[in-house]
């Protein structure tokens, strides 16, 4: 909840296996909150105590942040990793002052990594990238597995739409691919989206249970459990 305690944590899933941390920030009731000054406590603590360790930061609007506020974050913050999900940043299509934004974005080396809740954003982002309103050759999006709901649990199956389109989908971009999955199965899926040649985002945003059923000591446990998972298939973390 904390900048030390999330600091603390970076180091423990780093330790455990993690190449990168997603991070939030949060006010002193604990919400959620798109603060500048916050971040770049954190940013210069992780870069401090874990100087090796990616760091990636959230735009999240959890309904109250508009996109105007999104932008000026990175703008003010100019993180070198940054999430933003695609239908938070346009939600009513417009479509010129983001493309601004991203292409602000390139120019100045702000990895995006774009968040995609459904088959039907992965559509609008291909759109997006092919009309230049994303512009690059290289794309990071993150599909969501399920969706932010009570009791969402989240299933292997749930990525094969996800799937079906980027196999469909045959251009000169480069989409480097990463999944979140919800609930008591989140280690399965992941599992499975990296054996599909994706990434992994584990932890505590999504779920509590290792695969055993248990409820995890922290978030580090939950990195612990899913290289386990994929050491039982030969596969490397590295």
């Amino acid at each position: 909840m904390s900048i030390t305690e999330t600091v603390e944590t970076a180091v423990a899933c780093f330790e455990a296996g993690a190449g990168a941390i997603h991070a939030h920030v949060r006010d002193e009731t604990g919400g959620h909150v798109l603060d500048k000054d916050l971040y770049q406590a954190l940013l210069s603590e992780l870069n401090a105590a874990l100087p090796q360790m990616q760091v990636q930061i959230t735009t999240e609007a959890v309904g109250k942040y508009t996109p105007e506020d999104q932008r000026k974050l990175v703008q003010e913050l100019r993180p070198s990793m940054v999430s933003i999900a695609v239908r938070e940043m346009l939600p009513d299509d417009d479509i010129d002052t983001a493309a601004e934004f991203y292409s602000w974005a390139l120019k100045e080396g702000i990895s995006v990594q774009h968040i995609l809740y459904s088959a039907e954003d992965l559509d609008r982002f291909f759109e997006l990238v092919e009309n230049g309103s994303i512009p690059g050759i290289t794309h990071q999006v993150l599909l969501v597995l399920g969706r932010y709901a009570d009791n969402q649990e989240s299933a292997p199956e749930d990525l094969h739409p996800f799937l079906d389109r980027l196999k469909a989908r045959r251009s000169d971009h480069e989409i480097d691919w990463g999944v979140c999955a919800f609930g008591h199965r989140e280690t399965e899926c992941l599992v499975y989206a990296i054996e599909n040649g994706g990434k992994a985002r584990v932890g505590f945003e999504n779920g509590l249970w290792n695969r055993d059923g248990a409820v995890a000591k922290d978030n580090a446990d939950r990195v612990r459990d899913l290289v386990s998972a994929l050491e039982e298939k030969n596969i490397s973390v590295l």
